[in-house]
């Protein structure tokens, strides 16, 4: 076959496009570091040289001038400064997917939010230290050190990704219903890391029609020749059935020719961050979350310690609020100011959670298995707030401390919702398979849900991430979380 080899650009891979972006983002920072220092050092100079002319103005004589301007101007540096480029990274977290690395709209617009989030933690630490040497030039120029650089290596990053093949061109196995999915979602994305050429089907009937923009350009037979014509880089298996043995030999064919051949879920999970549950079979399920279900041992001892940490804090926040929510909780429905349910935990375990109360008394959903609507009529004006604000959640820290549930995880659910739309939903028990969170990846990602089709998207994202969960991962929801809460967009 050694005739039919082509030779094609070499394309990088997502999380290879991931691993560079992370580099260029850490040395932008790093150097940012060293221009805030250098930037922070000139400026206590030019401060001495003001102050120990004013000394020596009054009559002070240069030795004590000296001494006294120094005084004012010490240039000590904190450890923990040298860690901001750690920090800059894991505020960047949201700019690694491959569609919003590709965006220079999402590309500034995360850098900007990135900067924010930083000035707002650093203002808030001075504020509680209260300390005048905190560095606040350093801090204020690393950010805008960080921003100006990151910027620029992205900018160069998007040009040199669209100016030098790395947009994959891509070929669909398979019209039907999960090949014309992938071409709904590409059609509906605002920013693709690819292009999609078109289908190859064997249904005559099916050629020279067009689902969703994207036509039908012949049959599995002349796969290799429209590999040729349109410099096709990528092979999309969307077929749910058995594979004939001749097609499967041409996506061989294919693959020999240096062609990358990828499973129709694995490129919905790259477009979405979900998992096809209405387009996989049994046996993927159990190859994804039997099989490939286990994490590094450092890993579950990290989260642990994580999750140990977290509700320690959570806790001081919860203590330091109680009396503030309880009273305005009282004043507006009266008592009591909490309620609990029973949840379903790992493994189908049951265990009580506890809110503050945000519903009016009698309609907190105890009993009945209802999701809550927006604009809920049974929420409370105070209920409102803390709803927005993800405050009515506070005592749930307990339950994470008690190792019930974890920081981050897919929603803890009441056990008659859980049996409803297990009937319902396929796989939607393999959501237990990990400790419920107070967030999660489908909470920042879709939030609250009021209809089964809307729950089937969520539960796509709680798989995505049982799959995918590492530490990393973990941390980047959490911080998106933080975000979530100062904009006050919860339900």
């Amino acid at each position: 076959m050694a005739e039919h080899v082509r030779t094609t650009p070499l394309r990088l891979r997502p999380n290879e496009h991931r691993t560079i972006l992370f580099a260029g983002d850490l040395l932008m920072a790093l150097a940012s570091v060293f221009l805030a220092l250098y930037t922070w050092r000139q400026y206590n100079h030019y401060i001495y040289e003001i102050l120990y002319d004013q000394f020596i103005a009054k009559g002070i004589g240069p030795r004590v001038a000296q001494q006294l301007a120094e005084g004012q101007t010490v240039f000590e540096v904190p450890f923990w400064f040298y860690l901001l480029p750690v920090f800059w990274v894991l505020l960047m977290v949201e700019l690694y997917e491959p569609h919003a690395a590709g965006s220079f709209r999402k590309t500034i617009r995360g850098i900007a939010i990135a900067a924010i989030i930083g000035l707002i933690a650093y203002s808030l630490a001075f504020i509680i230290q209260q300390k005048s040497n905190l560095p606040r030039i350093g801090v204020g120029t690393f950010l805008l050190y960080a921003s100006a650089l990151t910027l620029t290596w992205r900018m160069m990053f998007i040009r040199m990704y669209k100016t030098t093949g790395q947009r994959r061109r891509v070929i669909i196995v398979g019209a039907g219903k999960a090949g014309q999915t992938i071409a709904e979602l590409y059609r509906k994305l605002d920013t693709l890391s690819f292009n999609i050429i078109g289908f190859v089907d064997d249904d005559f009937n099916k050629v020279g029609q067009e689902y969703f923009g994207v036509p039908v350009l012949g049959t599995s037979k002349q796969l290799l020749n429209f590999l040729d014509i349109y410099r096709a880089s990528d092979l999309v298996v969307a077929i749910s059935g058995e594979i004939e043995g001749a097609t499967f030999q041409t996506i061989l064919d294919a693959q020999e020719r240096g062609v990358d051949v990828t499973r129709m879920p694995l490129l919905y999970e790259e477009m979405t961050s979900r998992v096809p549950i209405l387009h996989l079979e049994s046996d993927w399920m159990i190859r994804s979350f039997v099989d490939g279900l286990h994490v590094s041992g450092f890993y579950e001892l990290a989260k642990r310690l994580l999750d140990i940490v977290g509700a320690l804090l959570g806790l001081i926040v919860f203590v330091i609020l109680l009396p503030f929510l309880g009273v305005a909780i009282w004043l507006d429905t009266g008592l009591p100011i909490f309620y609990s349910q029973d949840r379903l935990g790992k493994g189908g375990t049951r265990f009580i959670i506890y809110k503050f109360r945000s519903m009016r008394q009698g309609s907190d959903m105890e009993g009945a298995p209802f999701t809550t609507m927006e604009n809920d009529p049974r929420v409370t004006r105070v209920g409102g707030f803390l709803r927005r604000t993800r405050l009515d959640e506070l005592p749930q820290f307990w339950s994470v401390l008690r190792g019930e549930m974890s920081l981050v995880g897919p929603r803890a659910e009441r056990p008659g919702l859980v049996s409803e739309y297990q009937s319902q939903i396929p796989f939607y028990r393999a959501r237990l398979l990990v400790k419920p969170g107070l967030t999660g990846w489908a909470q920042i990602n879709y939030g609250y849900v009021s209809s089964v089709t809307e729950t089937v998207v969520k539960l796509e994202y709680d798989l995505y991430y049982i799959r995918h969960r590492t530490l990393a991962m973990d941390v980047s929801i959490i911080l998106r979380t933080i975000g979530t809460v100062l904009r006050r967009t919860g339900r």
